[in-house]
């Protein structure tokens, strides 16, 4: 089973990703903070992590930067409700894989998800 973190400073918006996904059957941990985020991410090693952008202390662009400093193995799926092409275009060039823009299509996301994590096993 894949390990999902979901990370976004509003529960609002973490949530119901994180309830999709694991009736999805991926295993799922949430964080509302980059600074949390960055502690999972060493501690408890998921696959992939859906991160916002747009959080107050260390944003995703922050923990997407610092992760990539210590881990390339990670899935990052950026989901934001930022629609900006020079910010998508920073985060794929930072190392993200993926970037989604708020409100999720949940369809689109779990695609995204499988795509992501059948490249990693290769």
């Amino acid at each position: 089973m894949s390990k999902i973190l979901v990370v976004d400073d509003e529960v609002w918006a973490c949530d119901p990703i994180a309830r999709f996904m694991e009736k999805k059957g991926y295993e799922v941990i949430t964080s509302y903070s980059g600074e949390d985020a960055l502690e999972k991410v060493k501690n408890l090693k998921p696959d992939i992590m859906l991160l916002d952008i747009r959080m107050p202390g260390m944003d995703g662009m922050e923990v997407l930067r610092r992760i990539r400093q210590f881990d390339d193995k990670i899935g990052i799926i950026m989901v934001t409700a930022v629609k900006d092409e020079g910010v998508a275009k920073d985060a794929l060039k930072k190392g993200a894989d993926e970037y989604i823009t708020k409100p999720v299509d949940l369809n689109y996301l779990e695609t995204s998800v499988l795509v992501d994590i059948t490249m990693r096993k290769k």
